[in-house]
């Protein structure tokens, strides 16, 4: 039985690349690029890292980003707005025309410019797009990181939702979100057996964290991850000789891999290079696995302990007409 006459299988890409920082246009070219070459390979789902699109904020530990009403600071977060994605405003079209052109569905890291909360925070964003064109899913990332929180502003639980990709069940999370164990019991509350963890890049996140998720859910865990060089900072970015003063080769190292139901690599991390992973999967090692465990099923104790997941997207106001 060929792999389109077999539902079981589905065949992967992910795609780490280092963004062309900073610039959504320049660095859109490049996801429509490699989503090209995922097509040309097979490949019925392709995912990018965090806020690839357009960059991760690295000047935060690099130029003194807790200092309070600092100048540059500003400079370079009005930046990064003009730079940062606005899905109503359609930044988002080549990326939909190109999924819809090749019938695949991408998942995507994006800085989000919420035009739903006024258009001037920004979002660590994992955004789905279906094969069809249509935006799927935007889960906002739920507690950005540490420095991150001087420039992303936290999500909600609006986007803890699953879809259903040949016969698996798709989600996804955000970086450290892949350590909350309440999370990550949403997406298996749904169903989902192939979970997307994307990263701004680096092994030290993946090599542990995909394999134990793989493990604890019997699915499949893509961890995909970005890198990072100074060479990628384009020389109009703003205060540019501040972020590139040291001598650092990599600012991360990727890391992208993929883990089996049973924890073990069917792809072993892709570490300081950029490249296209690409594997096919197979549906019946996730039945298999979850034959002694399944986390939301058969071992799964709901008259003990359940979860509560408020979905509603949050906003300042509602408006009564």
């Amino acid at each position: 039985m060929s792999q389109a006459e077999n539902p079981d299988l589905l065949t992967v890409g992910l795609a780490q690349i280092a963004p062309i920082w900073l610039d959504r246009a320049r660095t859109l070219e490049k996801i429509i690029a490699y989503t090209d070459q995922a097509a040309a390979r097979g490949c019925q789902l392709v995912a990018f890292g965090e806020t690839v699109l357009p960059g991760y904020p690295y000047w935060v530990e690099r130029t003194d980003g807790a200092r309070f009403n600092s100048p540059v600071q500003k400079d370079i977060h009005a930046h990064y707005l003009d730079q940062a994605v606005d899905i109503e405003a359609g930044h988002l079209a080549p990326l939909q025309a190109r999924a819809r052109q090749h019938g695949i569905t991408m998942m995507v890291g994006c800085a989000e410019r919420a035009a739903d909360r006024g258009g001037h925070s920004v979002y660590c964003s994992l955004v789905r797009i279906g094969p069809d064109g249509a935006v799927q899913n935007v889960h906002r990332k739920l507690m950005p990181t540490y420095e991150e929180r001087l420039t992303w502003a936290p999500g909600d639980g609006h986007g803890l939702k699953t879809q259903p990709i040949r016969r698996f069940t798709l989600g996804g999370l955000n970086c450290w979100e892949n350590w909350m164990p309440l999370s990550r019991a949403a997406l298996y509350a749904q169903g989902e057996d192939l979970h997307v963890a994307v990263w701004p890049g680096g092994l030290h996140n993946t090599h542990d964290t995909t394999r134990f998720i793989a493990k604890e859910m019997r699915g499949y865990v893509l961890a995909v991850s970005g890198v990072m060089r100074p060479g990628d900072v384009p020389a109009d970015a703003p205060h540019r000789d501040l972020m590139v003063r040291d001598e650092s080769p990599l600012w991360s190292n990727g890391g992208s891999a993929i883990a089996a139901p049973d924890g073990s690599w069917v792809v072993e991390p892709l570490v300081g290079e950029e490249g296209l992973l690409v594997a096919t999967l197979d549906h019946r090692e996730v039945r298999r696995e979850r034959q002694n465990f399944d986390p939301a099923g058969h071992y799964a104790r709901p008259d003990v302990t359940r979860l509560v997941v408020d979905r509603r997207r949050q906003a300042l106001a509602s408006f009564d007409d």
